[in-house]
């Protein structure tokens, strides 16, 4: 079944008086969404009892849930205690994840900073592999780690490094950013045929199957030569990708993401706006 929600909560819910994030599942399950993409990316700072709070209102409206860990992970530092503490950060993020019973963290790796990128992306690998074997023991090992495809130039995470990290272990899922390949492309996804030699990237990496449960952000991004400057809404049309020319790809390959959407203020509206777009087109 494939899902669609939000990354955080849109403007319009503290504009209509709501104030806290226990309330995201039925405002947005009322909407038509069935999925919330809660954000620690700025530090896991959220108690536990508010934690099992979401994750209940999740599962009594049907919303699935991710889970987006700090933004300041960095896999690939040259200081050996930056690497500790994005392990850290990580099993934080899962912890979170078990107590609201979400199935999906989305991480960065970090960035190049000075260093070889072959060195970062096997430097990421081994932090990454030795990140799940401290899951496993921890008995996080049934939710998903989740790496980010990033849009700048000089951060880890083309399409390419991703899905190599994502063949360490098949529990792996990568994290499609349609805005970010577009952004660090410098424009690349204008059409459907560009969106098609994306996924089939992905199902040649890591197979047909694994990929139709991927999971994607999807917004309208300005960039410079060094790749993302911001998001912006589905109203901003100067800039791209268009859900319009990745929604048939979807039908065709009868995927079934979780898409979630990251536009600037009006996450949850242009998530619904994606939603009527892909059943339109499925309609016909």
């Amino acid at each position: 079944m494939i899902r669609f929600g939000p990354s955080g909560n849109s403007d319009s819910f503290y504009e209509q008086g709501y104030k806290n994030s226990y309330q995201m599942p039925q405002w947005l399950a009322a909407m038509g969404l069935n999925a919330y993409e809660y954000s620690c990316s700025k530090g896991v700072n959220i108690k536990e009892t508010t934690a099992v709070e979401i994750g209940n209102e999740a599962k009594k409206h049907d919303i699935y849930l991710s889970i987006h860990a700090p933004y300041y992970i960095s896999m690939a530092s040259e200081e050996a205690d930056k690497r500790e503490k994005s392990k850290k950060y990580i099993l934080d993020t899962l912890m979170v994840a078990k107590w609201m019973e979400a199935k999906r963290i989305v991480v960065h790796c970090g960035a190049y900073s000075k260093v070889d990128k072959r060195w970062a992306l096997d430097t990421a690998k081994h932090v990454l592999k030795e990140t799940i074997e401290l899951a496993d023991a921890a008995g996080f090992g049934d939710i998903h780690i989740c790496p980010e495809v990033l849009g700048k130039q000089n951060q880890l995470g083309t399409l390419e490094e991703i899905l190599e990290l994502c063949q360490l272990d098949e529990r792996i899922i990568p994290t499609i950013d349609f805005g970010h390949i577009h952004a660090r492309g410098l424009g690349v996804l204008n059409s459907e045929e560009d969106f098609i030699g994306i996924i089939d990237s992905i199902e040649n990496a890591i197979g047909a199957e694994r990929a139709k449960n991927i999971h994607c952000h999807f917004s309208r991004i300005e960039y410079t030569k060094g790749g993302e400057k911001r998001h912006w809404n589905f109203e901003d049309r100067e800039f791209g990708p268009n859900f319009e020319h990745l929604a048939p790809v979807l039908i065709k390959r009868d995927m079934e993401p979780v898409i979630i959407c990251e536009s600037r203020g009006k996450m949850a509206e242009d998530a619904l706006e994606m939603k009527k777009i892909y059943e339109g087109i499925k309609s016909v």
